[in-house]
């Protein structure tokens, strides 16, 4: 007898778990099935080095002002949330491969009037990102021109050399792409979506990077399970097809050969892995073509651990960026109370690429030849790290990068940019790039998940699902 349930969620990552909540305090009956050994999905936390706390190698800050969703659920956890540290100066190197010591926050060695000329370029790049219609894409000035070209050439439209090596920085770093990639009309809407440029890229308050979670980000997934059904959750279960049929629901299948029976199903999973399964009636052109085209970004970790922060009393906030990689950025993310003590080092876009091709050592050697000889300008005795962590999310083949998908020129301002939340039938649609706010972050996911499982609720309340 093929088991039947209300309700099945297709992920369990924080989308698919927030979600299967509002299902589970509606007294819906349901099942959650996952197809990594864990559950999680781009939020993973693993022990730093001889028991001293947890690194976090997906995704990693929140903040506790505009990210409201994820905050309500730190409070509600009990969870430590720690400032990100923004003491002490920065490193950058240029292209030339010289290494400058800078002002916290400042994107590059600057000059006053270069630095003033940077300021103002910014603030036209957040008034044009203002001007984005969240709730309609296509409905903003200039929509249809902005998502017929990539960003690079948009910003080459302002003749400005130092504003596309400086943007180009930031879609690398934001989006794990290089900017000859994404629709500019994409970025400028992400940037709004985060509540503007200023906000997205700073480590401060109201910042995208401005609080972590001590016991980290992973437990916020293990809480929310841990409030489910007993053996609702289950764990190397992919799905592989969906199907509806009128009068009888939706039949979903995985790889495992088990087969399930539910009124309705929410699909948490990132817009790429849609073509993994098999949908009947296949989706909507919209919806099909952008999880066809949408790809994530380039995005991995490696994680120094320390037995002290040297850096601290070297004057360094532990930020270091590279305009050539192989490291693009770093950030300080010790807990002291742990004596945990590390420098994430993030490889994005095109050297975080080139630098994945490499064999497993020499990444590990030529991430702690770039470190060094980056802090060792102004550090004289830098001590060997205690332990390296490495994360590559293009390796996941449930995640295939990071942090979220990436819409190219043509999209966004279309169809498919009205379908990326829209339920199709008795199939529902979550996950961090359908959030109205905050997408691409674990706020967004959160969000999302709100949002279709109120969908499915209601709808279930009415009756049984909508027939195609």
């Amino acid at each position: 007898m093929v088991p039947s349930f209300q309700v099945l969620i297709v992920g369990a990552g924080l989308s698919g778990l927030r979600a299967a909540r509002e299902v589970h305090n509606a007294g819906l009956s349901y099942i959650v099935l996952e197809a990594m050994d864990r559950i999680g999905g781009k939020v993973l936390s693993v022990q730093s080095s001889g028991g001293n706390g947890v690194v976090d190698l997906g995704a990693s800050w929140i903040n506790d002002t505009s990210q409201s969703e994820i905050y309500k659920l730190a409070r509600e956890f009990g969870f430590d949330l720690v400032e990100q540290r923004t003491e002490g100066r920065s490193l950058y190197r240029d292209e030339m491969g010289e290494v400058h010591c800078i002002p916290f926050e400042m994107p590059a060695k600057l000059e006053p009037e270069q630095l003033k000329e940077v300021e103002q370029f910014m603030q036209i790049l957040s008034d044009y990102a203002e001007r984005c219609d969240i709730d309609n894409p296509s409905h903003g000035p200039d929509a249809k021109h902005l998502d017929s070209i990539t960003v690079a050439e948009f910003i080459a439209s302002f003749n400005d050399p130092s504003a596309s090596a400086l943007v180009n920085s930031i879609t690398r770093s934001l989006l794990g792409v290089e900017s000859d990639e994404p629709s500019a009309l994409f970025f400028l809407d992400i940037l709004k979506r985060g509540t503007g440029l200023k906000n997205v890229v700073s480590d401060f308050k109201d910042g995208a990077q401005y609080l972590r979670n001590r016991q980290g980000n992973q437990a916020f997934c293990d809480r929310l399970a841990a409030g489910l059904n007993a053996e609702s959750v289950k764990i190397s279960s992919a799905v592989k097809a969906i199907t509806q049929k009128e009068g009888e629901g939706c039949f979903v299948e995985t790889t495992n050969g088990d087969v399930y029976r539910v009124d309705k199903v929410i699909v948490s999973v990132p817009t790429p892995l849609y073509p993994l399964i098999h949908f009947e009636p296949s989706l909507p052109p919209a919806k099909k073509t952008l999880g066809e085209s949408a790809k994530s970004g380039y995005y991995s970790k490696t994680i120094l651990l320390f037995a002290e922060p040297w850096w601290h009393s070297a004057g360094l906030s532990g930020v270091y960026s590279s305009a050539g990689g192989p490291i693009v950025f770093t950030h300080d993310t010790c807990i002291p109370q742990d004596s945990q003590y590390s420098i994430t080092c993030f490889h994005a876009g095109d050297p975080g690429r080139k630098w994945s091709r490499l064999p497993a050592e020499e990444r590990k050697r030529v991430v702690l030849d770039d470190f060094l000889t980056a802090f060792s300008t102004v550090v004289d005795h830098i001590p060997q790290p205690i332990n390296v962590i490495e994360k590559d999310w293009t390796q996941d083949p449930w995640a295939q990068g990071g942090p979220g998908p990436v819409w190219r020129p043509g999209f966004l301002a279309g169809e498919s940019g009205k379908a990326i939340d829209e339920p199709f039938g008795n199939v529902h649609f979550v996950g961090t790039e359908t959030a109205l706010v905050w997408r691409g972050y674990m706020d967004g996911a959160v969000r999302s998940g709100i949002r279709g499982g109120q969908e499915v609720v209601a709808a279930l309340g009415k009756g049984s699902g909508s027939d195609i």
